[in-house]
């Protein structure tokens, strides 16, 4: 499968309808897991219509939660 070109993603990043709440960014059309935010600077966001994306984002929760456990369990 040919990638989009460099306007086509362009076109779906600075499209609002691509964008909820203006912070999450959901786009069927785009194949990408990670995209930059409306802000680059500020780092990248997920594509919440990738599938893998609520995976990888119930893992960072599991990975965080892990860890608040861990150091409230370390100070008993």
């Amino acid at each position: 499968m040919e990638s989009p070109s460099k306007e086509t993603l362009e076109k779906w990043h600075n499209d609002p309808n691509n964008w909820k709440w203006n912070l999450c960014y959901y786009n069927k059309e785009d194949k990408r897991l990670f995209v930059d935010k409306k802000n680059p600077n500020l780092g990248a966001t997920l594509n919440f219509a990738h599938p893998k994306s609520y995976l990888f984002f119930v893992g960072m929760l599991c990975f965080f939660g892990f860890v608040v456990f861990i150091i409230l369990m370390t100070k008993k």
